[in-house]
């Protein structure tokens, strides 16, 4: 993850939080859609659920250049994915509903650049909670 991707991903998430709640449906919607089966691992109100996945996103954004403040909160969340039943596969497919809501709510704004920058950074984030819910199950 170069500096000038840690910045891409800074100054797009910027144009998302204006839209954080629609960015949430939007998400969730497109995830649901690609993986049905995901659906019932998430329990109670998802508008609530959409509101703590923006904040997660804000929290990880805003510490990209301080990895190593950040990572820990990332290992415990991927251990903690475990108990709701979430598998290595589901972390492929929230990747790909996230760019796909990026692009959705950016437009033109979402150039390949940032979306390359988002995937580098989205695997980063994903590989680490995995590792750690492999450590933890």
């Amino acid at each position: 993850m170069t500096p000038e991707q840690v910045q891409l991903v800074k100054d797009s998430w910027a144009q998302v939080t204006p839209i954080a709640d629609k960015a949430a449906e939007l998400f969730y919607g497109k995830l649901f859609e690609m993986d049905p089966s995901v659906k019932p691992l998430f329990k109670g109100d998802i508008t609530e659920q959409g509101a703590k996945l923006m904040k997660m996103i804000n929290t990880a954004v805003n510490g990209l250049d301080r990895l190593d403040e950040i990572v820990p909160a990332v290992q415990q969340l991927g251990a903690r994915h475990v108990a709701y039943g979430v598998k290595d596969e589901h972390y492929d497919t929230v990747g790909a509903a996230l760019l796909w809501t990026l692009e959705t709510g950016l437009g033109d704004a979402f150039t390949a650049e940032t979306k390359e920058a988002w995937a580098t950074v989205y695997g980063l984030l994903a590989d680490t909670m995995k590792s750690a819910a492999a450590q933890a199950a």
